[in-house]
């Protein structure tokens, strides 16, 4: 899923007509910035030019075997072929497999992008454009060559009108694409944004002749023309998915590449619940698989298969930042304008209890929305800090410029009653009393909320939450729907309360626009949930996306950070500081040196391996 969105601040007018009324060719270009092999943000890319492969492979990994998973979460199925619409469901894998983008991050560092599609990356001196290379060996699935034309043709459609609002978003400040000859095209910039370079060298490429004739929309069951390593080979009831390896791929050779998407077939297999998910890993319908859910990862992940070592638990360092899970409030609903009542709605969450008599203690408190990660506000704001803030003190509130509000603790000497009662007079404060056996307004309204789930799993820890809100009386309804209709509902931001997570990132950008920023608010299908619109939000975000240090960078964030927190627009939850993952035992390889950012399914389609080469290929299941 698309989910980053990168901006910056408005670059004038009479910049931007200067820059696009000079001759292609004549602004003039950083030479320190051009690198055959790789590009960063912030110093050097860890890999020299000419490196042969990313650390973490073994570039003499046998090809050949099958490796079947399931995604974490899904609607049972699938029904189009086409990752970037908004409506309906496309199969787990197609975005990775089979489409490519210019140029790739390694996992073991941030800020830092190498050659793919693109074997060379230049930026302007100006910073308000970017031109690539493309690699003279690049070809699609057709056998016809990667040009500047599809690369044209990819911009223009992802943020064109039939593809999902969120890309364009995504892609807001690039002005145009240009294809200055055959090999060369070049991305020009609305405003300068150290970080647009990367963004564009993200964007997914495919051919022009992709749903030739069609509007993007309509392009449902065309299998895709990209560049990718693996092609669909056979699909069954749109339930299950089976990936082919490309032997005509042409990127085998690169330092990219060497080493990875080792297996002759990747297949996917849907299910429509946790319940049956794993209990067709323990019958040997798939090969791995992470665990959420604390309770199930001690009590279901057990018996015969896992103590003959047929089946191998394994708790995997995890340094990826947490980023943000927790309770979303849609302040679209005027229930939720007012940040007492979003507070009093924070206090009455019991994590201290759920950790202990649900989690097995396997979870750390999230408190904001930069966790595990250096970017995470805490204490008070230091100098840097309130360089940013000060200018913006009249739109904040007090509390940002004091110590950060952190959650209390139901743990001895605290305790949720306590909790409970500073809740009462928030809610008191902002107009709620209680009368007629409800917590009710000066209208009369009672206090009352949906909390939406699309697979049950957080059912039992809403249930003492609601508990808890009835103590207040507030009378929480937790609704339980299909996946399909969740994400339907979630697109057209029509529910009061959910859980959400976001991924953290190792460099903070312009994704935050789409999920924190204004204008996102009001574009159907964006990241922004919360139906966030600030000013001073927007400010922040801006200074996070032109920060051209890594003090800056941080500096942003946790000021960002600061105010979010201090805006009380989530009932923060958890994060697990390790990836749970089970596989089955003695059918794969895989390195000895693990990436530093990862997650474990991608990890293995691009570094395992079988074990021996000639393992037969499963037969392929409805």
């Amino acid at each position: 899923m698309l989910q980053n969105s990168r901006m910056a601040h408005a670059l004038s007018l009479s910049r931007r007509s200067l820059l696009q009324a000079l001759p292609l060719g004549l602004v003039p270009w950083s030479r320190s910035a051009r690198a055959a092999d790789g590009y960063a943000l912030y110093n050097a890319p860890k890999y020299p030019p000419g490196f042969s492969h990313f650390n973490y492979v073994n570039p003499h990994a046998p090809i050949g075997g099958i490796l079947w998973l399931t995604p974490p979460s899904s609607a049972g199925s699938f029904d189009k072929l086409n990752p970037f619409t908004l409506r309906g469901t496309a199969p787990p894998g197609l975005g990775s497999l089979v489409f490519e983008s210019l140029m790739t991050p390694s996992w073991d560092e941030p800020n830092s992008i190498y050659g793919l599609l693109a074997e060379e990356i230049e930026v302007a001196a100006d910073g308000l454009s970017v031109r690539f290379r493309l690699h003279p060996a690049a070809r699609f699935s057709t056998g016809d060559a990667v040009t500047a034309a599809d690369v044209c043709h990819s911009f223009n459609t992802l943020t064109g009108s039939s593809a999902a609002p969120g890309i364009k978003v995504q892609f807001g400040d690039v002005a145009r694409v240009v294809a200055e000859d055959v090999q060369h095209v070049r991305f020009l910039f609305r405003r300068a944004n150290h970080e647009l370079p990367l963004i564009a060298a993200g964007m997914p490429v495919f051919s022009r002749k992709w749903g030739a004739g069609k509007t993007f929309d309509q392009v449902v069951s065309d299998p895709p023309v990209a560049s990718g390593p693996y092609r669909i080979e056979r699909m069954s009831q749109n339930r299950d998915i089976i990936y082919a390896r490309r032997h005509d791929y042409w990127g085998w050779m690169l330092p990219t590449r060497r080493g990875q998407f080792n297996f002759a077939r990747v297949g996917y297999k849907l299910y429509r619940d946790d319940t049956a998910r794993l209990e067709a890993f323990k019958a040997g319908d798939f090969d791995l698989i992470q665990e959420f859910i604390a309770k199930n990862w001690v009590r279901q992940y057990n018996g015969p298969k896992f103590q003959s070592g047929e089946l191998i638990k394994r708790a995997l360092a995890n340094h990826n930042p947490a980023g943000f899970q927790g309770m979303v409030m849609n302040l679209r609903r005027p229930l939720f304008q007012d940040c007492r009542v979003r507070e009093a709605l924070a206090l009455a969450l019991d994590f201290q209890w759920l950790n202990r008599m649900l989690f097995y203690g396997q979870y750390a408190r999230i408190h904001g929305y930069f966790a595990n990660s250096p970017f995470e506000a805490k204490a008070a704001p230091d100098a840097d800090e309130l360089a940013l803030l000060e200018p913006l003190r009249a739109q904040l509130r007090p509390t940002v410029f004091g110590p950060l509000p952190t959650l209390p603790s139901t743990d001895h000497p605290g305790s949720l009653r306590a909790n409970l009662l500073a809740a009462r007079s928030l809610l008191r404060a902002a107009g709620w009393h209680y009368r007629d056996g409800a917590l009710r307004n000066a209208h009369g309204e009672a206090f009352a909320f949906e909390y939406l789930d699309s697979q049950g799993s957080m059912a039992r820890v809403m249930a003492p939450y609601a508990q808890a809100l009835e103590k207040l009386g507030i009378s929480m309804r937790y609704r339980q729907v299909d996946f399909a209709l969740y994400q339907r509902r979630m697109d057209r931001f029509e529910f009061d309360m959910t859980t959400v997570r976001y991924l953290g990132s190792p460099s903070p950008g312009n994704e935050l626009r789409d999920r924190f920023g204004s204008a996102a608010a009001s574009v159907e299908g964006s990241d922004n949930a919360w139906g966030l619109r600030s000013a001073a939000v927007d400010v922040l975000i801006g200074h996070v996306v032109q920060a051209q240090t890594w003090a800056q960078l941080v500096a942003a964030c946790r000021a960002l950070d600061r105010v979010l927190v201090c805006g009380w627009y989530s009932v923060p939850q958890w994060y697990a500081a390790q990836h749970r993952v089970a596989y089955r035992a003695k059918r794969f390889g895989m390195p000895d040196t693990l990436p530093l950012y990862y997650e474990p399914e991608s990890w293995a389609i691009a570094c395992w391996w079988a074990l021996s080469a000639d393992l037969p290929n499963s037969e392929f299941r409805a």
